[in-house]
């Protein structure tokens, strides 16, 4: 049959990938959640032979699946976990297929099936149980999608901004806009975004800006994270149509900098956008520039005196602080032997750095709702501190203490999970550096356990009435517990010995 007939064979594996949904059969048992991988796997070995045939097929299903009526918690489940699948199944598929393989047809089921994953990306729901879940992997979808279908999406992305030029509302769709941050882009991708975006700036809507200015940011982190050769290698031979572009929009986004609270939200992509051009870093380090040039110097020194904490504006301060950071991550990935002037600007501020963010007596938070971002920022200058030069450990001690608030612990332990899993460039320091510490982080360990058995009520004190210890247990095992499964992954991950048998020093 499948010799002759393929289409029909081809078809009836998507039937009956459909029909074992949870959404169809209901709650699954261990035999249908097998039966439902197994039909998952033949659909994407399939997808390497009959592209165009599946991911009709996937979209027609998340299509009819999307419009499903449904009512109850039950059914509600249900229909996540059948969006879930559907979505991993089309991001394998997509993943799968080689790149620069593509026919008119398959063209065009991408840009059947681009509106149905912009639908999760653009419908998120803060706090939904299932929100995060969906937005994630139709994000993974939208990434593998535009590895080989980059103009479709730019496409999308580019007639949106063109729209806005001419919009007259105050209150517009930006949604389209934010797909720059999901996408895949390389070098020359990179580079087109930048161009397209310089063009249309200045004719957009405030809110528009503001979502441009966001959007870019991540994608140049999408660049440098999926394509780091591309940008140690632009450190060593840079380039100028990247450069000018990148500029280009330097001085556009400084001029929409008007108040303080427009300054805090442009300056981590300002600092982006000087990165992006190693020559005019050398330049503006300098003492006279050029006049050109001579914004981009006055940038820099308004960002090292807010990080100083000079003119007591806690936004500007803040901002810096988020500035700064994403420099040093950036300068992690250039080698030091390119002997770049970004290093030097790195050295300037990093000592200020450190003391805002890994301070005990004041810990850095910027407000209700932020304590994930406060978290992930300051992981990301451990790390990248760690990658500078993983002997300068101060701010290692800090965390290590036991004195420090539980937030640092839970920083520490994300930090050394993310050295130890992700260290693919070569001049990136080995986790071995810090074993000498391996004693001080069983003990957190031991009291971290402790301190969640404890708020867990194993042991409660005395004098404590039920609400009131239900409350406590809550905020105490609010970081204890991650604390807790982040030192188990670090010690698992690093094998460190269980003694040494002479001290080993740091």
């Amino acid at each position: 049959m499948a010799a002759h007939k393929p289409v029909e064979w081809v078809q009836a594996v998507i039937n009956r990938f459909d029909e074992q949904l949870p959404i169809k059969v209901g709650h699954q048992n261990t035999h249908s959640k097998v039966s439902t991988e197994h039909n998952k796997e033949c659909l994407i070995n399939i997808s390497k032979y009959k592209f165009s045939l599946v991911i009709s097929g996937l979209t027609s299903i998340l299509k009819n699946v999307n419009n499903m009526r449904i009512f109850g918690e039950a059914s509600e489940k249900n229909l996540y976990l059948s969006q879930l699948i559907i979505l991993d199944t089309l991001d394998k598929c997509l993943a799968g297929q080689p790149k620069d393989c593509l026919r008119l047809d398959e063209t065009m089921l991408v840009k059947q099936l681009l509106p149905e994953i912009c639908h999760f990306i653009h419908t998120y729901r803060e706090g939904h149980q299932h929100a995060a879940e969906l937005r994630a992997s139709a994000s993974a979808v939208l990434f593998s999608l535009s590895c080989n279908n980059f103009n479709a999406v730019f496409s999308r992305i580019a007639t949106r901004l063109q729209e806005l030029t001419v919009c007259s509302e105050d209150n517009v769709d930006v949604h389209d806009i934010e797909l720059m941050q999901y996408i895949n882009v390389d070098c020359s991708k990179l580079k087109k975004l930048l161009q397209e975006t310089a063009l249309k700036f200045r004719a957009l809507k405030k809110p528009a800006q503001l979502t441009v200015i966001n959007s870019l940011e991540k994608a140049f982190w999408n660049w440098v994270e999926n394509y780091p050769d591309e940008f140690t290698m632009l450190y060593q031979r840079p380039q100028a149509d990247m450069a000018e572009a990148a500029e280009k929009l330097f001085d556009l986004v400084d001029s929409f900098a008007e108040s303080a609270k427009r300054k805090a939200a442009v300056w981590p992509l300002q600092i982006i956008l000087l990165v992006l051009c190693p020559e005019i870093t050398h330049t503006i380090s300098k003492d006279t520039v050029e006049d050109s040039k001579a914004n981009k110097k006055q940038f820099l020194d308004n960002m090292r005196k807010a990080l100083a904490g000079q003119g007591g504006n806690k936004q500007l301060m803040e901002s810096a602080a988020v500035a700064c950071v994403k420099l040093c991550k950036a300068s992690t990935y250039i080698n030091w032997e390119d002997h770049s002037t970004i290093f030097l600007l790195v050295q300037s501020i990093v000592m200020d750095l450190k003391a805002m963010l890994f301070n005990p007596a004041k810990p850095f938070f910027r407000g209700t709702g932020s304590q994930n971002a406060d978290v992930e920022l300051m992981t990301d200058c451990f790390v990248s501190c760690f990658r500078i030069n993983p002997h300068n450990n101060q701010h290692f001690k800090v965390c290590l203490a036991s004195s420090s608030p539980s937030t640092f612990h839970f920083v520490l332990v994300n930090s050394l999970h993310r050295i130890i899993t992700n260290s693919h460039l070569d001049w990136w320091p080995k986790i071995d550096t810090v074993y000498c510490y391996s004693a001080e982080l069983r003990f957190m360990f031991s009291d971290t356990k402790s301190r969640v058995i404890q708020a867990a009520g194993a042991h409660p004190p005395v004098r404590i009435t039920p609400v009131r210890r239900c409350c406590m247990t809550r905020m105490s095992t609010a970081w204890s517990e991650p604390v807790l499964s982040g030192v188990r992954l670090f010690l698992k991950a690093a094998s460190l010995p269980p003694l040494f048998s002479e001290p080993v020093t740091c």
